[in-house]
């Protein structure tokens, strides 16, 4: 195997490089004005710590796989062309009215509550860019009211003349019926055709959405018209610089469906937070691989800090109507909390709580953290870091970057301590403090809401600062063990190394499983395999147009199903139906849903009484390949303390004054050893940071436990 994955985060661009037996990890500052350039440096690191050069592993490698966070960040930007929509008559208001909710998407909870006071988004579509054409379908399919060719025609110019630079089509009932969705684009693509200047991009809601339901189907569609533009040539940009250095094959992208594709089979908002689900794929292969039972992956990298969820077996949470920024989509995305809070999260002064307020704003790799001497003024918790002493300012990421201490205090005196009265180290403590026990909320949130509990999971520490700051996090979280795993600060690079070539299809329908008026089971077998057999086809399609052979494709049905009209719907996987074939496979799927929704929400909770309904039919479609094999996460034999190579003078959380702690590099972390706190490990990649009151014991390929004594 031989295969080099990245990911591109907002500060660092992180590479995983497998070359036939040998696992390297490298790292490079992102540089987002060319993001071919970040990519170029970090391979170079990696191609010269396994002895070969750029040239002949991208001549010889079996595939480049990417994962970005470059979507997410143009949402929060709002750096996008000026999207357009087409709306059926009738329906021009449903995308601004958002169904009355739109202030809430995206908020926290606390907000929710309080939606009077909320700040409406602002609108990837202004009203005056949304236009609607006469023509209707009925929820079976059948035309109401014809499309008018030259009615569309007319609205298509006013929409370029008022400046669209992109166009999206959603009509009511689109997905029972695709054609005037179908035929819009066609006259817009003869009015303006795309070999000509002027040529504008079309996206269509049955294309990006198969599921029912207006609002969120448009919303889906014009985020991905909204990142289309740039998604596309940053990409393109990434694709051409692999072919100028002899890569011939097609570049593999990374979904957040938590499979990957080629690029002319991704649309843009597939891309969104790619990077950290690819870092959720990575734990729960090993998790499945090495028997860790509950896990919680968290990575903490300079932007923010991503939390996923794996419980014992390896199984992954999935959101079906996520929201991506403040909008409410239907893609099918593995479940993500994502906080700002990173390395590079700006400490700011909250005046109204006389306190010290960590992120949502990020420092990002330019300028950076002010003791990153790039030009950055503000305080982050990099420099706190660095201020407690924690890391070391001549080998800070491999030596590549020099580390200022006198910035760090400048930044930190000139915006938090004359306000809070505290000298810098007390500042730097709160700061510390302050982002671990954030996080740490997050964590608990994450956990409870779902039943579990924090003390019966092994928390992942990954990222460049999930092993620095591990030991305060599960402090404030209560969890008893950490692991940062294999290549740790790579983790979620690693994980994209792992992906499968996987395509989600899916159609809203109107199947109910148990009629409770008439007390009968459904019995209309062919047409529910009909659809079924219908999204495999179109799997299938995409797999083979990606150079798979058809029998190789493997499918997985999966059933969003509701008691009754509880507006709460719950996503089944059946692992082993994929058709109707009889009674015997409709009560197998009733008491997959009756087990999966009652191990949620507790023995007593379903009610099958109230009737058993199906809204979505959702085929996985995807081919298996290799994989990076993990070893084992035990160590027998006895242990001992390396003698370390000097000290620091540290401060931590809980203890006055200055510690004079132990300092080790790489060369400490043997399967033999215990480091017991504190202490520091400094790596190439990562910084170590073990608390008192904990130990490091290191285990196999460079993962590490962190253990409370």
């Amino acid at each position: 195997m031989k295969r080099i994955s990245v990911d591109i985060g907002g500060t660092f661009t992180d590479c995983f490089f497998v070359w036939d037996d040998q696992y390297i990890d490298a790292k490079a500052l992102t540089t987002h004005h060319n993001l071919a350039l970040g990519f170029n440096e970090a391979l170079d690191l990696a191609c010269k710590r396994s002895g070969l050069d750029r040239a002949t592993v991208l001549s010889e490698v079996d595939s480049v796989r990417y994962a970005t966070t470059l979507g997410t960040n143009a949402l929060i930007e709002r750096k996008g062309p000026r999207v357009a929509a087409i709306v059926t008559h009738g329906f021009e208001d449903t995308i601004p009215l958002s169904r009355g909710r739109g202030y809430g998407e995206g908020l926290d909870y606390t907000m929710q509550q309080n939606l009077p006071a909320a700040e409406r988004p602002v609108p990837l579509v202004p009203r005056s860019l949304i236009r609607s054409v006469k023509e209707r379908i009925n929820s079976a399919g059948k035309v109401v009211a014809a499309l008018d060719p030259e009615d569309v025609r007319s609205v298509v110019r006013q929409l370029v003349d008022a400046g669209a630079e992109a166009i999206v089509v959603s009509l009511v009932n689109a997905t029972e019926n695709p054609d005037h969705e179908l035929a819009i684009q066609e006259i817009i693509l003869d009015e303006f055709p795309p070999h000509e200047l002027g040529a504008i991009p079309v996206l269509l809601g049955h294309q990006v959405s198969g599921r029912k339901g207006e609002y969120v189907r448009a919303t889906s569609t014009i985020v991905d018209g909204f990142l289309h533009e740039i998604m596309f040539h940053a990409l393109a940009q990434l694709s051409n610089n692999l072919r100028d250095f002899g890569y011939d094959k097609p570049m593999l992208v990374i979904h957040n469906s938590g499979g990957m594709a080629q690029m002319n089979s991704t649309d843009a908002l597939q891309t969104i937070h790619s990077g950290p689900i690819a870092g959720v794929g990575a734990a729960e292969h090993l998790s499945s691989e090495t028997g860790l039972g509950h896990v919680i992956s968290t990575d903490m990298g300079g932007t923010s800090f991503d939390i996923g969820l794996v419980p014992e077996g390896g199984v992954k949470h999935y959101d079906f109507l996520p929201t991506i920024d403040r909008w409410l989509v239907s893609v099918p995305m593995v479940h993500l909390d994502t906080l700002g809070a990173g390395g590079g999260s700006i400490a700011s002064y909250d005046r109204i709580h006389n306190a010290i307020k960590i992120g949502p704003e990020s420092a990002g790799s330019n300028p950076g953290p002010a003791c990153y001497d790039r030009g950055g003024l503000r305080p982050t918790v990099t420099d706190a870091d660095l201020l407690l002493g924690y890391l070391d300012p001549d080998n800070y990421a491999n030596g590549y970057i020099a580390l200022n201490r006198k910035r760090a205090v400048f930044a930190v005196e000139e915006n938090l301590c004359d306000h809070l009265d505290m000298d810098v180290i007390d500042v730097a403590r709160v700061i510390k403090d302050s982002v671990d026990e954030q996080m740490a909320i997050g964590i608990g949130k994450e956990l409870r809401v779902r039943g579990y509990l924090p003390e019966d999971f092994t928390m992942l520490a990954y990222g460049g600062n999930g092993p620095l700051h591990a030991c305060g996090i599960a402090r404030h979280a209560g969890i008893k063990r950490v692991l940062a795993p294999p290549f740790a600060s790579v983790f979620s690079a690693c994980g994209a190394g792992n992906m499968k070539q996987l395509h989600f299809h899916e159609r809203g329908v109107h199947v109910t499983m148990y009629n409770a008026t008439n007390r009968k089971l459904y019995d209309d077998y062919d047409a529910f395999n009909k659809v079924v057999f219908e999204l495999e086809q179109r799997g299938i399609e995409d797999l083979v147009r990606q150079g798979f052979e058809a029998q190789h494709v493997k499918h997985r049905l999966e059933l969003d199903m509701r008691y009754g009209n509880q507006l709460l719907t719950q996503a089944v996987a059946l692992t082993d139906i994929n058709r109707i074939d009889g009674v015997g496979d409709v009560l197998e799927i009733i008491k997959t849903f009756g087990d999966v929704y009652s191990h949620r929400f507790g023995a007593s909770s379903a009610a099958p009484e109230a009737g058993i309904r199906v809204s979505t039919i959702r085929v996985a479609s995807y081919v298996d390949g290799d994989v990076v094999n993990f070893e084992s996460l035990e160590a027998g034999g006895k242990r001992t303390t390396p003698l370390p190579l000097g000290q620091r003078r540290a401060y931590f959380i809980g203890h006055d004054a200055a510690v004079d702690t132990p300092v080790y590099d790489q060369s400490a972390l043997t399967a033999t050893s215990v480091i017991p706190g504190p202490a520091i490990v400094t790596t190439e990649t990562t910084t170590f940071l073990v608390e008192p009151g904990w130990r490091l014991e290191p285990t196999q390929q460079g993962a590490v436990w962190f253990l409370q004594d």
